[in-house]
């Protein structure tokens, strides 16, 4: 099987178009293995291949034929950059804040008493920090045994862009904000935030919402072997009612943490993040009517259950 590998955009090395040279059976990953040879900047994790019909080719363990290649075809490389894996960006992105929350905590008191405010933590903080931290913990977890990726890597410069959404946001501004002296014990002393009932209602709604969430992974991780990019119509837990169960519990969680603080950057960190997290639901369940249609369940909502 003859193809010939034209380019998009600037790639160094290698000399286009490439004529490459395929055995019966061949895949996809071989191709791109193929390519890489001829062209060694170009590793195979850095292409994106489409057809002569401008559809990317995504899965490397089909075959050519099973992707419509006949005997001569053409395909068009890009080089997507240096790249890392997606487990090392998640990793990352989530150890910011298990770092940036306890130290915040322990250095609020000593920094404010510079400016004449000093104050002792209060009972809802002690508490947020144990949340957060068993949060984060959570997903580290979860990053390294639950997740099952369908692109091994990403670009590298995605670590910066999403870590700056956990180290700034879930760290130093939620942190800057709930271990301030404006929820220190002398502040919520007499408030609902200083009723032990109320936090640990909330406290209550946090657990459900985390084990919901972490259910909800389960599953998913469960419809994917390892290894592979198989994609199936997930069900289970509250996938009967919305298509991103484990963003809604999410959201949820984060809510709990905003009402037993009653703290603006709480609700500033919520209100970013339902935001993303509702684009990409909207984007994970245009996917699956598009790819599985009318097997689809149709009464399925996007993300928030019986509304959206």
């Amino acid at each position: 099987m003859q193809i010939s590998v034209e380019k998009r955009g600037k790639i160094s090395g290698g000399r286009f178009p490439l004529q490459v040279t395929m055995p019966e059976g061949a895949t996809l990953g071989m191709l791109k293995g193929g390519i890489s040879q001829l062209v060694p900047s170009l590793s195979v994790e850095r292409q994106r291949l489409t057809d002569a019909n401008k559809v990317a080719l995504l899965d490397d363990s089909k075959t050519l034929t099973e992707l419509g290649f006949g005997e001569q075809n053409v395909v068009t490389v890009k080089d997507l950059g240096p790249q890392i894996s997606w487990r090392t960006v998640f990793l990352v992105e989530y150890a910011g804040p298990l770092f940036i929350h306890p130290f915040l905590y322990y250095v609020s008191p000593l920094f404010w008493s510079h400016f004449g405010r000093a104050f002792e933590h209060s009972f809802v903080q002690h508490i947020v920090l144990v949340l957060v931290m068993a949060h984060f913990a959570k997903r580290e977890f979860e990053s390294l045994f639950i997740h099952r990726f369908s692109n091994a890597t990403m670009p590298a410069f995605n670590i910066i862009k999403n870590s700056t959404h956990y180290w700034l946001l879930s760290g130093i501004l939620l942190g800057c904000g709930v271990y301030s002296p404006l929820l220190g014990a002398a502040a919520v002393k007499g408030t609902i935030r200083d009723n032990h009932l109320y936090i640990w209602s909330c406290v209550a709604l946090w657990v459900f919402a985390e084990a919901m969430n972490f259910h909800s992974h389960v599953i998913l991780m469960n419809l994917r072997p390892k290894g592979t990019r198989v994609r199936r119509i997930p069900y289970g837990g509250a996938f009967g009612l919305v298509s991103c169960p484990n963003y809604f519990f999410e959201v949820l969680a984060w809510l709990s943490i905003t009402m037993m603080t009653l703290s603006l950057s709480s609700l500033v960190f919520l209100v970013v993040s339902a935001a993303q997290m509702t684009i990409w639901a909207i984007k994970k369940h245009k996917n699956y009517r598009k790819e599985f249609g009318n097997q689809y369940p149709r009464q399925r909502k996007i993300m928030y259950p019986f509304i959206f």
